[in-house]
């Protein structure tokens, strides 16, 4: 499917930001020699307990905020891996206020400002997390909205959680064009009503069939 045929007769185009914008890994990344040799395996664990706190919290009905989780998930992934110096717990956090952004975003998000179609982040994350983000980034300039899941007090993939990039924009679920990396989140924008681009960079395997993007794309490339 190519992009004009994706992107046809949405007037928005809503990012994922954590694995969708940002590379969540560049964060033990940049301090990856102080780590040491788990340093892909404690990124990973972060990563892990991050999503499956904020999944269990939306079953529980309860809400904190993600920035929270994040701490919290980086103290147990530490726990997991006890000879990572604890000492570097501060700098770990400080670079994942400052992630990176994959290389071709700001260029795509510019480009679908380009042809008329309004750009926002719908992230988990809370306010202050991804006004850092987005600003160290340097893609201020390419975002109509930055969205954060505060507004409903629950996680993506709560309904309530999508409904937020409706009511931002006034507009009907048909017209958005979600993207997202995580292939649950793509299921849970599927099964809300937005058309779907699931960014797979892995090339990983299909999870849910029940709940199909409307296309696969390999990076944001392909909206361009």
């Amino acid at each position: 499917m190519g992009e004009q045929t994706l992107t046809a007769g949405r007037k928005a185009a809503v990012f994922d930001a954590y694995g969708t914008l940002f590379d969540v890994h560049s964060a033990v990344q940049r301090h990856a020699e102080a780590v040491g040799p788990d340093a892909a395996r404690l990124s990973e664990a972060w990563r892990s307990k991050q999503l499956e706190y904020s999944w269990v919290l939306a079953l529980m009905g309860r809400y904190r905020s993600f920035w929270s989780l994040t701490e919290a998930a980086l103290d147990h992934a530490l726990a997991l891996h006890p000879g990572v110096d604890r000492a570097l717990r501060e700098r770990l956090l400080d670079a994942y206020r400052d992630l990176d952004a994959y290389p071709e975003v700001p260029a795509a998000l510019r480009a679908l400002q380009a042809r008329g179609i309004r750009t926002a982040i719908l992230s988990n994350g809370n306010a202050e997390m991804l006004e850092r983000a987005v600003s160290s980034a340097g893609l201020s300039g390419c975002l109509d909205a930055v969205l954060s899941v505060d507004a409903a007090k629950t996680f993506k993939t709560a309904p309530a959680a999508y409904r937020i990039a409706l009511d931002r924009f006034g507009i009907g679920a048909h017209e958005v064009l979600f993207c997202s990396s995580n292939r649950w989140d793509i299921a849970g924008a599927a099964a809300f009503g937005f058309a779907t681009a699931w960014v797979n960079r892995k090339s990983l395997p299909d999870e849910y069939a029940d709940l199909p993007p409307t296309a696969v794309i390999g990076s944001l490339d392909a909206l361009v």
